[in-house]
């Protein structure tokens, strides 16, 4: 796979990640009635949230390295 298509793809992991955590938190930690439950729900959410930033950061290094490659 090449660097380009490496990086359109870190790129919608990255969004799918921050729509995951969204969907995350609604469904385990946002309806539910129990404490414990919703603070895991809310824990997993921002877990799963937090690898956005990556993604995004190896999509910038990876269009970098694609833009080296045609140079």
């Amino acid at each position: 796979m090449k660097n380009r298509d490496l990086s359109n793809f870190m790129n919608i992991a990255g969004f799918a990640s921050i729509i995951a955590s969204i969907v995350i938190w609604a469904a385990q930690g946002g309806q539910a009635n129990k404490a414990e439950d919703k603070a895991h729900g809310e824990r997993f959410g921002i877990f799963v949230g937090l690898w956005a930033p990556t993604f995004f950061i190896l999509a910038n290094r990876l269009e970098l390295a694609a833009q080296a490659e045609e140079s």
